[in-house]
Formats: structure tokens, sequence, C-alpha cells
């Protein structure tokens, strides 16, 4: 891997940290990004299903997931992983990550987890070829493609640090302030950098100064590299013996701060975990004495660094890097209310999911209601077999005469004067868990017993107990010796049309035994479309998540509500053409039981 980051790199974030994520997103719109570096977030103890950031003056949603798992499932292409999980967590989440698979590179914020279990994380992710760039580290940047969270620090600060484009220094630190610190020099003195990475502060982390220079002299962006170490550890020695061997032939400059310890008369540790020395070779002085002798270019002093920079980078005559063009974060931006995902009414001409309306309305187009329906509801274009079927739903359900709850009260109501949207509704405030509502219920209820391998036996026990009437079961007239016909048509047209209907089996083998008992427990129409919605959602390939989600909403009652809107539209208008006058209920149908009132 010779880049670490590429303008196409994504990541998933773990843990909902708005600050550092919509920093992410700025910087993305002001190097003029084309998708967002943060493809999903982790939440596990959020009930959102996305979080909203601005990207420039808009807004984007990204997706929230309880699990890494999910995240990771419904986002592949996203193979970095930005653990912000707080030191209690963050050992078991790279833990998961790594067991998961998919990610190339991963970042931990977090300090203090237990060395033990440190070494043992970066063990394993060394065997899985996974750079991890932690513990207790602010990330590292690829100027002008890919930053983590809050590396570089504001967009003015990145800006005037050359860090939203590529330079040619790449920079390795162990201090994320001082890797801030040395852009901002780097940038006044060179070019900027093209490759940063700010290793982390713990006495084991993941990838040391050797793995990222290493990567950094195969990279043909980096023409030469600075190392920012400190008082503590070896690893400075790995960088030594690896340009000796020639391993690394770039130049290097390079520096160990700490250098004020020979002054104290015992050991100290400056602030890091691992910024302590625990024998000579650990000093800062004497690791920059080995470093010299090797040939790194080591200055005197840190003050001294910043004329060493230039003068290798002078040396190498590297041509000037043209300024691209950029884009401004707006000053002040508004978050917006609402939020539309099938329709856009912007510009010319609306669209339904992506399709102007003109594409999709004349018959020429080949679009139908069914296939509306599809792009509107459910953000798919289902094939014909599936369109047909919506339409077919719609036509099966528009009327069943005017007895039924609905469609009585829409005619009273259209007799008592009453427009037509107003007796729509009344009719269609009767559609609930005894008129219509049943195909949800269906749905819901057969899935559940069918996912969970209940014979038909275990599931009529299952919905006994929980005192609820199986729904789609049962017709007050239609029985096994009277069949219904709608519930036959949409039987025989899945049979000739569906690639399967598994959850339609398995409810005939439950009619059969509540047939048993009484011939008219039959699959009635309501328990037909509501079970063999979910055959032909399973058919086109939904998770049973997402078909379980289109059941909670209310998705399968709908085709009800627009089918049956049909049938109540055409009594009421046959009401206004009939000019009947009010209905008043007749009186001999009415059970009178009127007692005098109790006087207390």
């Amino acid at each position: 891997m010779e880049r670490l980051y590429t303008k196409d790199t994504q990541a998933i974030f773990w843990n909902n940290n708005k600050t550092a994520i919509q920093r992410m997103l700025d910087y993305d719109y002001t190097i003029k990004r084309e998708k967002p570096s943060v493809a999903a977030i982790v939440a596990p103890t959020s009930g959102n299903k996305f979080e909203k950031f601005f990207y420039g003056p808009d807004e984007v949603m990204i997706p929230l997931f309880k699990t890494t798992a999910d995240a990771k499932a419904a986002q592949p292409q996203a193979d970095v992983l930005l653990n912000f999980a707080s030191f209690r967590s963050a050992y078991d989440v790279t833990m998961e990550a790594l067991e998961i698979g998919g990610f190339s590179s991963m970042m931990i914020t977090a300090e203090g987890i237990p060395e033990r279990l440190a070494r043992g994380m970066n063990q394993t992710a060394r065997e899985k070829g996974v750079t991890v760039i932690g513990p207790a580290t602010v990330g590292a940047i690829t100027p002008g493609a890919f930053k983590v969270a809050n590396i570089g620090g504001t967009i003015t600060n990145i800006v005037n640090s050359k860090l939203h484009r590529a330079g040619s220094c790449g920079l390795v630190t162990r201090s994320g302030g001082l890797f801030n610190e040395l852009s901002n020099i780097i940038s006044i003195n060179a070019d900027g950098i093209a490759e940063g990475v700010a290793i982390g502060g713990d006495r084991f982390v993941g990838s040391v100064f050797i793995d990222n220079l290493l990567r950094m002299e195969k990279n043909p962006d980096v023409k030469y590299m600075i190392l920012l170490g400190e008082v503590g550890g070896t690893e400075e020695y790995k960088v030594i013996e690896a340009i000796k061997n020639g391993q690394i032939t770039k130049p290097v400059i390079a520096w160990c701060i700490g250098t004020i310890a020979k002054h104290y008369d015992s050991g100290v540790q400056f602030g890091h975990a691992g910024a302590s020395a625990n024998a000579e070779s650990e000093t800062a002085e004497y690791k920059n004495n080995a470093m010299k002798e090797a040939g790194i270019h080591v200055p005197d002093s840190f003050n001294d660094l910043p004329a060493m920079i230039n003068k290798v980078f002078t040396d190498m005559n590297i041509a000037e890097i043209p300024e691209p063009d950029m884009n401004t974060v707006p000053a002040s931006r508004r978050s917006k209310e609402f939020i539309c995902t099938i329709s856009d009414d912007r510009g010319e001409e609306a669209h339904y999911c992506g399709y102007p309306i003109s594409s999709v309305a004349t018959p020429e187009t080949g679009f139908t209601i069914g296939d509306v329906m599809s792009i509107l509801w459910f953000k798919k274009r289902y094939p014909r077999w599936a369109v047909d079927f919506l339409e077919t739903v719609l036509k099966t359900v528009a009327d069943h005469g005017p007895a039924v709850s609905g469609a009585h009260n829409a005619k009273v109501t259209a007799r008592a004067g009453k427009d037509v949207i107003s007796s729509l509704i009344a009719g269609l405030l009767t559609i609930g868990p005894r008129f219509g509502g049943a195909i949800d219920g269906a749905a819901e209820h057969f899935k559940h017993a069918n996912d969970n391998d209940m014979t038909p036996k275990e599931f009529l026990a299952h919905m006994k107990k929980s005192g609820i009437p199986i729904p789609g079961i049962g017709h007050r007239i239609k029985s096994l010796k009277n069949p219904d016909l709608r519930v036959t048509g949409l039987m025989k047209y899945a049979e000739e049309n569906f690639p399967s209907t598994p959850l339609l089996d398995y409810a005939r083998t439950v009619e059969e035994l509540t047939t048993s008992k009484k011939e008219n427990l039959i699959l009635n129409v309501d328990g037909t479309i509501g079970i063999l919605m979910v055959d032909m959602w399973r058919a086109l390939d939904y998770t049973d998540e997402e078909i379980d989600v289109f059941i909670e909403a209310g998705a399968l009652n709908a085709f009800f509500i627009l089918g049956r809107s049909i049938g109540f539209i055409g009594h009421i208008l046959d009401e206004k053409r009939l000019a009947m006058p009010m209905y008043r209920h007749p009186m001999d149908d009415i059970l009178y039981d009127v007692k005098r009132a109790e006087e207390l």
C-alpha cells in the first residue's frame, strides 16, 4: 500500500462525534471531494437511522448503525475504521473490526488501553495486514484527499498549513499537537506535506515510525521525510537500520524532543505514556546523535529544525506545486427541518426518484401506476412481474360493495352534503385492525412464524397464547366449498409469475390445519396479499430487516388504503349522482334499552 489514503477513501466512524465528523466533511468540501469521507457512523445507543451534517452550504445524511458489522455490510467500500470509543471499549471495538475484516487501516484515539491488550491487538492487526494508527492519536492525513477527524485543526489552519493539497514531505510524529505545529513549519519553509501520521503517544502503538516511513519510501508523492520522535523507546533505531541497509533512500530529517531531560537528576516522563527513558539509549540526546551518525539530517536544536527543512527542500530543487481551486465553507449555515428522498421539485421539471415526470407520465414511456408506486414508495423500479402484482392488488381491493364499514361511512357522509374529500376521509378512518389492517398483521405474524421455524401447530399455539386472532385467516361467508375468487386469482398470478412463494406455501400448511377445525377459517384476501408481498420483497432481494421496516411503517396497509379509495370515491360520486337525501338509520334496526338514569 503506497498511499495510506486516496480521494476515494471512505471511513466508518465509531461513535457519533459530531464535531470531528463535521470537520472531516468541511475538509471534504474544501478540497472538492466527490463523496463524503465518512460513509457510516456506528452509534450503539442511538435510535436514529441517520445523522445530518453540512456538506458546504447543503446537508447530507450519513447512516447510523448499531454495530460495526452492520455498518460494514451496508458500506463495504469503507475500508478505514475511525475508532473514537472510550478506553474501556476501544480494544473490543478494534478486535471486532479485525475479525469482521475488510479494513486496510484503523485509527484509535483512546488513551490508556492496558498495555497487555494493546500489544495483543497490535499483533493481531499486523498478522491481518491492517495498519493501526494509535492508540492515543489524533490520526493522519493525506492532504487533498482524506483527513482523520480533528488532525490539522480548523479549516483556516489547514489552508494556512497547506494541508488542503499534497506537498512533498512525509511527516511522522508521536505528538498530535506537534504534528500541527510541524505542518505549519513545513508549509513556511517548504511546500507542505504529502502524507502525515501522528502514530500516538502510548508506549505500544500499532504502526511505529519504521512502518510509516517504509510506506512513504514507496509513495511517489513523498520526496523526503521528517521524523519527530521523543525521549523514550527505541523505535528510531529501526529507522537507522533501514537507512543503513538501503531500505530507505529518500532524505530523512529527524529530531527527538526531550533533550532537556539530561538536566534532571532522575528520570522524567514527558506527557505521553511512552515518553520516559529507561536506559541511556532511550534518551533524546543519545538518539539524536545516533541518527546524525547514520546520515539523517538532525539539527542542533528544535529551533534549528525550520532552517534544516528549508535547506533540504531547497537542495532537492522540487518543482513548485500549483495551488488547486478550492471551495469555501460558508460562514453561516441553517439546518433544514424536512427531508425528502423521493421527489425533487426544484428546477424546470419535477422528478420522481430521479425520473423526470415527463419520462413516466404518458403511455409511451412504458411506466404504469405500479411503476410510479414502486419508485415513490420504495425508491426502486420493480421488474414487470412485481409491478403487475402491485396493480393486481389495487384492483383486487378497490371495492367490496356498499355494506362494508368504510363504504357505508363514505356514503352516509356524502348524503349529509359533504364534499368528496370529507366523505373519503370518513370512509378511510374506518380502516384499521378490523377492516383492512389484517394485511399488515398477516405479513408480520406469518413472517415471524416462518422466520422462527414454527410448525403450523406451534404457530397456532403461539397466537393463542398471545391472545391474538390469526390475521389473514377466516371469512364471514367464504369457505373451502365456497372459495374467494380474489384469493384464487392472486395465488394463480403468484404461481405463474413469482420466482418462488415460500411464505405462501407455509401459510397454506397453516390453512390446512385451521380449516380442519372450521371450514371458513381459510386464508382470506387480506392474508394472501400480506403474505405475497413478503414473498415479492424477498424475491427482490430485500433483507428481512428492510421488510420488517415496511411492515412496521404500514406500507402493506397503504395498498389497501390506496385501492379502497378508488371504491370509496366511486360510492361517493354515486350518491352525488343520485342526489340521495340525508341518511337516517331505520329505528327498527336499533335495539333500544333505555332505563331511567340513576340519581346520585
